[in-house]
């Protein structure tokens, strides 16, 4: 695809409709001749609606301005679209925690990453797809980032907006010390291949990429085209005495420790047990709770505007 033949649909979240430095790199964008069209967000669904029907306005590439969730937005709805018609995505972070745009090294003001977003070329990512429910009530969403469970998900859902502004990624560390105090722990059986695995879990994550949280590195060996979910399963503790092995094994994520046990799978489904209050998620920063989802990759399901040598990319992983 040749430059000219490229249109780009530009969704930024409302709330950063505004943003000075955004709109003067759009105009400059324009000047230079790059045609873009920008849609900004009034309410829920929005995003991931503008994302679904540009194709049908003629859109090679959309563009996500936002935090996480916006992203997370626009990559639902473009998974509505069919693979063969399916636009690029590319992202322009202006959010509190960015973990997708950091990861991936992708430029973290405006302007310089509306113009990366315009001059990268896509690389096909896995994207994994998250079923919460049974049947007919099932209920479908998609990631390509991170899905954390228990622990994780109570700082993220739980952190003030406010503070998330004020602090960025430091009001989820902020929370986690927080919450350290008076943690719970989630019981659950987990399936995934050929294993079953009943747990008191105060983590999970689930990674198609490696951080949340604000920069908590919970996946650091995933690849975001790999095929394969990274997964972290971190288990309860009794007495403050056994933080420090849980805290060593989390700087090395063993295969099998006595906290933490780190491994990869295609597919992974989890069931709380009976009585229990459903798991607090997050889906790329989106907060949700269910009692029993799964989760599945979807290989190379979408293309993504990436810089050459992403070390997120299998291409990339040089030892």
């Amino acid at each position: 695809m040749t430059d000219s033949q490229k249109r780009y649909l530009l969704i930024v979240n409302g709330k950063s409709s505004g943003d000075p430095m955004l709109r003067e790199a759009v105009l400059a964008e324009r000047k230079a001749g790059k045609e873009i069209t920008v849609r900004a967000t009034w309410e829920g669904g929005d995003a991931a609606e503008f994302a679904e029907k540009a194709v049908d306005d003629g859109m090679t590439h959309v563009i996500a301005a936002g935090g996480d969730g916006t992203v997370n937005e626009v990559v639902n709805g473009l998974m509505r679209v069919a693979h063969d018609r399916r636009p690029a995505l590319g992202i322009v972070p202006m959010g509190s925690a960015n973990d997708f745009a950091t990861s991936v090294g992708l430029p973290l003001e405006p302007g310089p990453a509306l113009s990366a977003a315009l001059s990268f070329e896509g690389a096909p990512i896995d994207v994994v797809r998250m079923t919460a429910g049974q049947g007919s009530e099932a209920d479908v969403s998609y990631y390509i980032n991170m899905t954390t469970g228990g622990f994780g998900a109570e700082i993220t859902s739980t952190t003030p907006k406010m503070l998330k502004r004020m602090l960025g990624g430091g009001a989820y560390s902020l929370m986690g010390a927080l919450k350290a105090w008076r943690h719970q722990s989630y019981r659950g059986t987990l399936h995934w291949q050929e294993h079953e695995q009943s747990e008191s879990l105060l983590l999970l994550a689930l990674g198609n990429g490696r951080q949340s949280g604000g920069g908590q590195v919970l996946a650091p060996r995933a690849r975001l085209d790999d095929g394969r979910l990274d997964v972290l399963l971190v288990k309860d503790f009794s007495s403050v005495w056994e933080l420090p092995t849980l805290i060593g094994e989390l700087q090395n994520f063993p295969a099998e420790g006595r906290y933490v046990r780190y491994f990869t799978a295609t597919k992974l489904t989890v069931t709380t047990k009976a009585d229990d209050a459903p798991w607090p998620l997050t889906l790329d920063g989106e907060a949700r709770h269910h009692e029993r989802f799964s989760v599945e990759v979807v290989p190379l399901a979408l293309s993504v505007l990436l810089p050459e040598g992403c070390t997120l990319l299998s291409a990339n992983d040089h030892p």
